[in-house]
């Protein structure tokens, strides 16, 4: 059975493109097939897999231009991929009409039995987009700086989680909060381990055992549109994201 996790945090800068991109590429790298779905319009996964976003895009799926989503999907050397739009950007004011938060749904259903994994990257934004992500999802993961500043507006991505449950999706799981670009140096007080923790039962979720370290490997990486795992298979932030997906598989 396919399963689909978006990957979001409003708060810009926190490593989401970077982990939508490792999560799904790993998980190909273990043999599980998987979709990724560029839904930002910056569309920088677009430009980190490889693909051309001057074909058709999820932009043309949206607004049923195309409406075979196989053929919009680019088959590229580390995975396939729907990739983003610039169009996107103005989603909130051009998707008004009713059930417009079910658009990605309809878009992915029948994709699903070609996956068992779709990975999908959203904007920094509390918009239509994400909204749209939560509601074709199953779970969430939230990736997040290790400061204070990653927990101001949780709140407001908790209020939306709630709204897409009681609305759209209720069996959507926040998988846990991951805590992205971590530097070794810096410590990490006790209050802010417990706050972070307090914010995750609010979520219903946890912090992830795995912390993904900053390092150098993740911008190589996506300066040559290759994967971290064929890049740099030894580096310590590959190894994070390898024990993230550790996490992740061994819970099913």
């Amino acid at each position: 059975m396919s399963r689909t996790i978006t990957i979001t945090n409003q708060k810009g800068g926190v490593g989401k493109t970077t982990t939508a991109h490792a999560i799904a590429t790993g998980l190909n790298h273990r043999g599980l097939k998987t979709l990724l779905v560029d839904l930002d319009p910056q569309s920088n996964l677009t430009y980190t897999m490889g693909a051309d976003g001057s074909t058709p895009t999820i932009y043309e799926l949206f607004n049923e231009e195309i409406k075979n989503p196989s053929s919009v999907i680019h088959h590229m050397e580390h995975g396939d991929l729907i990739p983003g739009s610039l169009l996107l950007a103005g989603a909130d004011m051009e998707y008004t009409k009713p059930g417009r938060e079910y658009i990605l749904n309809e878009i992915l259903e029948p994709l699903k039995g070609d996956y068992e994994y779709i990975v999908i990257d959203t904007p920094p934004a509390l918009g239509i987009l994400t909204i749209n992500a939560l509601t074709a999802s199953n779970s969430l993961i939230i990736p997040m700086g290790a400061d204070i500043y990653s927990l101001q507006g949780l709140s407001q991505l908790r209020g939306l989680v709630d709204n897409v449950r009681k609305y759209c999706n209720k069996d959507l799981i926040v998988e846990g909060l991951l805590i992205t670009r971590y530097n070794k140096r810096a410590i990490i007080s006790r209050n802010l381990k417990e706050v972070m923790q307090e914010t995750a039962k609010q979520l219903e979720t946890k912090v992830f055992d795995t912390v993904i370290r900053e390092g150098i490997a993740i911008k190589e990486a996506q300066a040559m549109q290759t994967t971290i795992y064929d890049n740099s298979p030894n580096a310590n932030v590959t190894q994070d994201y390898s024990s993230l997906l550790d996490e992740l598989l061994n819970k099913r």
